[in-house]
């Protein structure tokens, strides 16, 4: 008779069992740990990981045994279980659950006959001998040069947060590090915020590393593509990854470098399952694989800026832009002082036209942002007060002019407009406030030539970019000189290069200085810096170069800091902020939210959670605040609470939450509280 051998696996159970370690399974040959199984759970037969050999509680006949052994792909290693047990125990999600979730969805299909197939596929395509010849790295500049020095110096154990202002070249930094790193042997893991930079960042490494083999991983790729590049990490085939924040937990067993690009960027943060944050996991990550972390930004995380004051990370800095060019100049207009009559609701101020409308005849472009897509916030009835409102939100609908639609934000409901106002059947309703289809139109009449003409405009937000190729398309206009003025979100004040660019505005930037989140000025701080770093990226144009920011608070400490371009003198100002209230990075929060279907049984789930923390041991060192509505309180039809949970240590607040998640799910359980879902977020980025 076989002996079989007990074995410890990780499975995506559901979060509502409780089960949060790894369970007891049979298997008739012991097998290392990180191997790959399949295991059965209740009725279906899921993915696993092996994660450990040995006797859990039960007797080996209340054991099932493993289904399958996928064999053909070697273990997962130390290091990355290492790190998936550390993210599954500080963000308080199950070990399967978090394990399973970050592998290939196109993984949890495939048995081992089709596995093989595929990695025959991949051996054979990653043989493929290059066909062009590397381009030479042009020669650092003296800061670029001193950076370099420093960062061989350093030892290898200690995190580097490179500031370097917009245009000062962190990404040839970024290039001659994972050089250094290639060079020893080693591979290379570069994370970016957003996926659409990934393809640009892409052209520039493989221009760089010809001859080296080069993945990316982002949501982006279709299931068999992301497979693939996950496949060639894990294999050690790939000498470089290219990602976004999921990309931290791709399997690289020689992983020499981490780079975190825009390392401030809140795209970094998980917003829904397993909350983690990947610049944290990546300097935790480095630690254990004994690799070189390096965090780069204009605007570093506050939490970043302070741990480089506390000496806990090393401090470099690149302070001026490459070829000399200078940083735009700032100017701030004082919509106090602007004319109140006729063209007053216009988005742009007089000075502002006549700026964009000089550059436009000498050939130049322009960049206006706003940080609301879609025509207008609101359709608002003049008569009766009626305004456009979700009826499965508390949120409004949003006015899209090309399609006639009100379009809800929040949970995707969709309408047509009606013809008349649904309450009291006035026909004469009209949009609200402004988004960036009305500023596109305004900036189209504002700006027409004597002959009538408009000025060539581009939107760019996340309604003109929903089709495959558009935004890739629309850049490439921007980049050929197609473009006069690129109107859009955010997403266009991210990491472009924009040659052309010699004057960029912002149009309503204020509502974040005198937001409820404490993180919102520093924020917009960073997006204003970054915004601004799109003009004069050419030193033909630096010269003339400007960011005009309209407000109607010109005098406040942070656009007196953004004139001088002075992070520094603003960080330490947002600091001393924060350490007086006692916030991040001064305390450690944590947010237990609740879902249900009546706020009332939200708010009852939250207040029997307080009573349970209140007798736990170690409560005495965390604070429990009362429950309050989330800012979009009502999202397709539910009602969202929050309660936030602080404590001046990090220790303390994790002994905290690992005695209070395992009630809570009691707590789940009991009739009296069936809410929706609950979820807790450690170290939340919105409050």
């Amino acid at each position: 008779m076989t002996t079989m051998v007990r074995l410890q696996v990780a499975v995506d159970t559901p979060q509502h069992a409780g089960l949060s370690g790894a369970l007891d399974y049979l298997s008739e040959h012991p097998l290392s740990p990180g191997t790959l199984v399949r295991a059965p759970l209740g009725r279906r037969d899921l993915l696993g990981i092996v994660w450990s050999q040995g006797a859990g509680a039960l007797a080996e006949s209340e054991l099932r045994p493993l289904t399958a052994v996928l064999g053909e792909l070697p273990p997962l290693d130390d290091a990355w279980r290492a790190l998936v047990d550390f993210a599954s125990g500080y963000y308080q999600r199950g070990l399967g659950e978090l394990a399973l979730a970050v592998l290939p969805p196109e993984l949890h299909k495939l048995d081992g006959g089709q596995l093989a197939a595929r990695l025959r596929k991949l051996h054979k395509a990653m043989a493929l001998p290059p066909d062009a010849v590397a381009e030479v790295a042009p020669a650092p500049s003296e800061a670029q040069a001193a950076v370099l020095d420093q960062l061989a110096q350093a030892p290898p154990a200690v995190p580097v947060l490179l500031h370097g202002i917009t245009g000062s070249g962190k990404t040839e930094i970024y290039l001659h590090a994972a050089a250094r790193a290639l060079d020893a042997g080693r591979q290379a893991l570069v994370l970016v915020p957003e996926i659409n930079l990934t393809p640009q960042l892409e052209a520039r490494f493989a221009a760089r590393f010809t001859g080296r083999r080069i993945v990316s991983l982002h949501s982006g790729l279709t299931p068999a593509q992301r497979l693939r590049s996950w496949l060639a990490a894990h294999l050690g085939l790939a000498d470089l990854v290219l990602g976004t924040r999921m990309a931290v937990f791709a399997p690289m067993p020689r992983l020499g470098l981490i780079v975190v690009d825009e390392e401030h960027d809140p795209s970094y943060k998980q917003q829904e399952g397993a909350r983690y944050s990947a610049r944290d996991l990546a300097v935790y990550r480095a630690r254990l694989q004994d690799a070189r972390v390096l965090l780069g930004s204009a605007t570093p995380s506050l939490e970043s800026w302070q741990r480089a004051n506390e000496g806990r990370y090393l401090r470099l800095s690149l302070p001026a832009r490459i070829g000399g060019a200078s940083l735009p100049r700032v100017r701030l207009v004082d919509m106090n002082q602007q004319p109140k009559g006729q063209g007053a609701g216009t988005a742009l101020s007089p000075p502002l036209i006549e700026a964009i409308r000089q550059r436009i005849a000498r050939g130049e472009q322009s960049l206006v942002f706003l940080n609301r897509r879609g025509y207008a916030p609101v359709l608002h009835c003049a008569d009766c007060g009626w305004k456009s409102g979700c009826p499965h939100c508390s949120a409004w609908r949003v006015f899209h002019k090309l399609d006639r639609t009100l379009r809800c934000h929040h949970c995707g409901f969709t309408e047509r407009v009606p013809r008349a106002c649904p309450d009291c059947g006035n026909l004469d309703i009209a949009p609200i406030g402004r988004g960036t289809e009305r500023l596109e139109e305004q900036i189209a009449q504002l700006l027409a030539g004597d002959d009538g003409r408009p000025p060539r405009i581009a939107r760019i937000d996340a309604d003109s970019t929903r089709l495959k190729g558009s935004l890739e398309a629309q850049l490439g206009a921007v980049h050929a000189g197609e473009v006069d003025v690129l109107v859009g979100t955010q997403m266009i004040t991210k990491g472009h290069d924009f040659r052309r660019i010699t004057l960029v505005a912002a149009v309503n930037p204020d509502s974040a200085l005198f937001s409820s989140d404490f993180r919102a000025p520093e924020r917009l701080f960073a997006l204003l810096m970054q915004a601004g770093g799109r003009a004069g990226r050419s030193t033909d144009h630096a010269q003339q170069s400007e960011m005009w920011v309209q407000s109607w608070h010109p005098q406040h400490p942070l656009y007196a800091a953004l004139r001088q371009h002075d992070f520094a003198a603003f960080a330490a100002s947002q600091l001393k902020e924060r350490e007086a209230a006692g916030l991040p990075p001064f305390a450690h929060l944590a947010m237990l939210r609740a879902d249900a279907k009546q706020a009332e049984a939200a708010q009852a789930f939250l207040q029997a959670a307080a009573e349970l923390a209140a007798n736990l041991p170690g409560a005495e060192s965390v604070s429990v605040y009362a429950p309050v509505p989330l800012p979009v309180a009502r999202v397709a039809g539910v009602e969202r609470m929050q309660m936030m949970v602080e404590s001046a240590a990090r220790p303390a607040l994790q002994r905290f939450l690992s005695q209070w998640v395992p009630a809570l799910h009691e707590l789940r359980r009991s009739p009296r509280h069936r809410v929706l879902r609950w979820a807790i977020d450690v170290d939340p980025l919105s409050i």
